[in-house]
C-alpha cells in the first residue's frame, strides 16, 4: 500500500477526531467585529497555535496592531513551500433567535439528501475550511511522520473585520513569508460532485457621495420647483451610470477590459449551470447585465457597477413634506483584468461632479479598491492541485471565476510577489454569515481527503521547471 493510500485510509479512520477539534474550534466565540469577543479571538489564535505545535511546527501568536496573527512554518523539506492562508475570526451571530441551536453550540444535523451539517458559526466560513488543510498534514504526520513539502501557516483574526493589520504584517513579515506558491480554503465547490478552483476574482472599487444642496431642508410648498432636491439629483446621477443595455456609462470605463479566453468559454460551457434557475431562485428571471454575454460572464468575467444604498429626506413613519438639503448614496464597482482602481474612482467622481448643478455641491467618501486577479494558467501548481482533486471526486475540477473580491489575495501578489490557489470545499447553500451556518460532513470529510492528495501531488513538481 502507497503512503497516499495509507494517509487517506488515517484520515478516514479518525474523522470523528478531526470533529471533536472542529467543534472545540467553533464552541469559541472570536467574533472580531465586536469588542467583547477581543480575548476570544485571542483565545481562538492560541488553540491554533497549539495545534500547529502538536504537528511539530514552530508556531507562535503575534501580537498586531488589532487581533493577533499565527504563524507556522514547517520543518524543510524537498519540492515546492507552500503557505496556506485562513482566519480564525466569524461573523456577529445576531439575529440570534433565527438559530434552530446556540451558534457556538455546534451540532450535528441529518439532512433531506442524506449528508449531515455541521451547524455553527464559522462551521464553514472559515473553521471548517481551515482545518481540513490543518488536519490532512496531521494525517501525514501520523503516517509517515513528516511532510512531503515544506508548509508554512498564516492565520489572521479580522477578516471579517476588514483585515486592518494584515498588510502591515505582511510588509514587516514579506521575508519569513516567502513561499511559491499560496494556499487558501475559503471559496465553495462547483456543485456537490464538482471541486472546482477559483482562477479569477473580480477587483472592487467603494465609493460613497454626499450631494448638498440648500442650506437646510425646506418645505415643499414654500419652495417645491424652484429648489433643488438633493434626492433628485442623486436619482438623476445615479440613473445615468447605467447603459440602457445594461453596462455601465462612465468614461473610458471599459479600457483595457478584453473577453474571456475562447478556452475558458468553452470550459465554463461545459459545467452544469442552469441559467434560468440562477434568477429564479431569487425570484426574478430577465438578466440585468451586458445582454451581449451570458450570466456566468455577467458575473465572473464582466466589469459591474452597483447601487446599495440611497439615503435623505424623511425616511420614519407617516409622511413629511420635505425637500432634502443633503442626499447620500453608496456605490460599487466590480472590476476584471485590465481596469485600474484608481482610473475607475477618479472617472466615477468625474460623472457625478458632471450631473451636480453649479450651485450644490458633492464631496466622496473611499471604501477601498482592489484590482482584479486572474491565476497563470499554465501554473505547475495549478495543474497538480486541479489533478488532485480531479482524483479524489471522480469528475474534473473546475476552473471556476468568482463574482466577489478577496483583497488578501491582491495583498499576497503586490508585498509577496506570489500566486493563490483557492481551493474551497463550502456549498452556496452554507448560510455564512447568516443564522444556521453550516457545514456538509462530506465537505469536511472530502476537504481532508483533497489536501492529502493535494500535498502529494504538489510533492512530485519538478521544481527546476516551475
Amino acid at each position: 500500500m502507497t503512503d497516499l493510500q495509507t494517509v487517506l485510509d488515517y484520515a478516514d479512520a479518525h474523522l470523528d477526531d478531526s470533529l471533536d477539534r472542529l467543534f472545540e474550534f467553533i464552541r469559541i466565540p472570536s467574533v472580531s467585529t465586536v469588542p467583547a469577543h477581543a480575548g476570544d479571538c485571542c483565545a481562538a489564535a492560541k488553540w491554533l497555535s497549539d495545534q500547529l505545535g502538536d504537528l511539530g511546527f514552530d508556531a507562535s501568536v503575534r501580537d498586531t496592531q488589532g487581533h493577533p496573527m499565527v504563524v507556522g512554518h514547517g520543518t524543510n523539506a524537498p519540492g515546492p513551500h507552500v503557505l496556506f492562508y485562513g482566519h480564525y475570526d466569524v461573523q456577529p451571530v445576531d439575529p440570534i433567535d433565527l438559530w434552530d441551536t446556540g451558534p457556538f453550540e455546534p451540532t450535528l444535523k441529518p439532512a433531506p439528501d442524506g449528508d449531515t451539517h455541521i451547524t455553527g458559526r464559522g462551521a464553514s466560513d472559515d473553521k471548517g475550511q481551515l482545518l481540513t488543510f490543518i488536519e490532512a498534514c496531521r494525517a501525514w504526520k501520523a503516517v509517515t511522520g513528516s511532510l512531503p513539502i515544506k508548509i508554512s501557516m498564516l492565520f489572521e483574526g479580522e477578516e471579517e473585520s476588514g483585515s486592518a493589520s494584515l498588510g502591515p504584517f505582511l510588509e514587516k513579515s514579506a521575508e519569513e513569508l516567502q513561499a511559491d506558491v499560496v494556499m487558501v480554503c475559503d471559496t465553495d465547490m462547483w456543485d456537490r460532485e464538482t471541486p472546482a478552483i477559483t482562477t479569477m476574482l473580480r477587483g472592487l472599487v467603494g465609493e460613497e457621495f454626499t450631494i448638498t444642496t440648500a442650506d437646510r431642508d425646506l418645505h415643499s410648498g414654500m419652495f417645491g420647483n424652484a429648489a433643488r432636491n438633493a434626492l433628485q439629483v442623486a436619482s438623476d446621477a445615479l440613473s445615468s451610470l447605467r447603459t440602457p443595455d445594461g453596462g455601465v456609462a462612465l468614461a473610458g470605463f471599459y479600457d483595457g477590459v478584453e473577453d474571456l479566453a475562447p478556452e475558458i468559454r468553452d470550459q465554463w460551457n461545459s459545467l452544469p449551470f442552469d441559467q434560468d434557475g440562477f434568477l429564479s431562485d431569487v425570484g426574478l428571471r430577465i438578466p440585468a447585465g451586458e445582454s451581449c454575454y451570458s450570466i456566468m460572464e455577467q458575473v465572473w468575467a464582466r466589469p459591474s457597477c452597483e447601487i446599495h444604498g440611497v439615503i435623505g429626506g424623511y425616511t420614519d413613519p407617516g409622511f413629511k413634506t420635505v425637500i432634502p438639503a443633503k442626499a447620500t448614496a453608496k456605490v460599487s464597482f466590480r472590476l476584471v483584468a485590465g481596469q485600474d482602481p484608481a482610473r475607475i474612482r477618479a472617472a466615477f467622481r468625474a460623472h457625478i461632479r458632471s450631473h451636480v448643478p453649479e450651485d450644490c455641491s458633492v464631496t466622496f467618501t473611499s471604501h477601498g479598491a482592489s484590482p482584479a486577479l486572474s491565476l497563470p494558467l499554465d501554473s505547475p501548481y495549478l495543474a497538480a492541485t486541479r489533478a488532485a482533486l480531479s482524483e479524489e471526486w471522480g469528475t474534473e475540477a473546475a476552473l471556476a471565476g468568482t463574482g466577489g473580491s478577496i483583497p488578501i489575495v491582491g495583498e499576497f501578489k503586490r508585498q509577496l510577489g506570489m500566486d493563490t490557489l483557492l481551493v474551497g470545499f463550502a456549498r452556496f447553500d452554507n448560510r455564512i454569515h447568516s443564522p444556521n451556518e453550516k457545514y456538509d460532513l462530506s465537505s469536511f470529510k472530502g476537504g481532508i481527503r483533497s489536501f492529502v492528495r493535494v500535498i502529494a501531488a504538489l510533492a512530485e513538481i519538478d521544481e527546476s521547471t516551475a
